[in-house]
């Protein structure tokens, strides 16, 4: 029965072990209820009173969305049938953590306050504010620094860097909460040559044989190779069959690239007369293959075109090709 006693405390309904007004109006007629508990509860108030030491007394309990915001600036020093509370550099920096602003407190407190307000609240607010904010902080995994500005503004431009989450804190810097390692391989794949570097700025080998200790490995108990899965064995068979369509791909004398000139107008002329062209190329891994494409268009460092073999979009840059040649028609 003690919990029960101590809920009812709690509710109103028993007060010095004995009913009160609103306990006996819940015994005797419930819909009564509520009006004898708002007259056994004062009004909550939607004012304070700003004294010039720092302090604000509350006459009252405090409506909630006022009580809410004097919560955020200013520390209760004392409770009882009036509340007083204190405001400090520390309180009034945790309002302006919350997001609110100089101008949000200045109007709170001459809203809110049935006393003028001291001028001593209102400096207090504004020194406080004028250097809240002047350091900032954020949390990134890694960064990118380069003394071309252009060649940044190049990066962040890029189509194939948006999935790398870059973003200019400097003119020079861009930073990602992607580790270094997925950020650097994303600006390989887009064409950049991007290097690592340590504390010192030395150029920093991130592979595995630049690490001091080998990655870690799952051990596992296979005695042979993993069975492929449906979709793989899929791919392995699509492979096959552009690599026989590749080889009965009748083209004319392939040329060595020698300037992007010559490039850009075989290819130009490619994607006007709706031919195909053979590029030989090398990837970002410095891996070097070949493939037959029927161009688009071609701008930007790159030519987008559909694989003549399997009809999927390509986009090859122009500074990987390495050999290219018209595609014959068969007689």
């Amino acid at each position: 029965m003690a919990w029960v006693l101590a809920e009812a405390t709690v509710l109103g309904v028993v007060a010095l072990d004995a009913l009160t007004g609103p306990g006996r109006a819940l015994l005797e007629d419930p819909d009564r209820l509520v009006a004898a508990l708002r007259v056994t509860l004062p009004e909550p108030v939607d004012h304070v009173l700003l004294q010039a030491d720092l302090t604000a007394v509350a006459p009252g309990p405090l409506e909630t969305a006022l009580a809410r915001e004097l919560d955020l600036a200013a520390d209760v020093e004392s409770a009882g049938g009036a509340t007083v509370y204190r405001f400090t550099e520390a309180t009034i920096r945790r309002a302006l953590d919350a997001g609110r602003s100089a101008a949000d407190l200045h109007e709170l407190f001459a809203k809110r306050s049935a006393t003028p307000v001291p001028q001593g609240l209102t400096y207090l607010v504004d020194d406080v504010a004028r250097r809240h904010g002047q350091l900032r902080g954020g949390a990134a995994a890694s960064f990118l620094r380069s003394d071309d500005e252009v060649l940044i503004a190049e990066v962040l431009a890029h189509p194939d860097t948006g999935a790398l989450e870059l973003r200019r804190i400097a003119p020079t810097v861009v930073v990602s909460p992607l580790p270094l390692v997925e950020v650097l391989d994303g600006l390989r794949a887009a064409g950049f040559s991007p290097a690592a570097e340590d504390p010192g700025g030395a150029v920093l080998d991130l592979t595995d044989r630049g690490r001091r200790t080998s990655p870690r490995r799952r051990a596992t108990t296979r005695s042979g190779p993993p069975e492929p899965d449906a979709e793989q064995l899929a791919a392995l068979v699509s492979r096959m069959r552009a690599g026989d369509a590749m080889a009965g791909v009748r083209r004319g004398a392939a040329a060595p690239v020698t300037t992007n000139g010559s490039t850009l107008d075989l290819l130009r002329t490619a994607a006007a007369a709706r031919r195909s062209v053979w590029i030989g190329f090398v990837d970002a891994h410095g891996v070097a293959g070949e493939r037959v494409l029927t161009p688009r268009s071609v701008g930007g460092g790159v030519v987008e075109g559909l694989d003549a073999v399997d009809g999927a979009p390509h986009r090859v840059p122009l500074h990987r090709i390495t050999s290219i040649a018209l595609v014959e028609d068969d007689a």
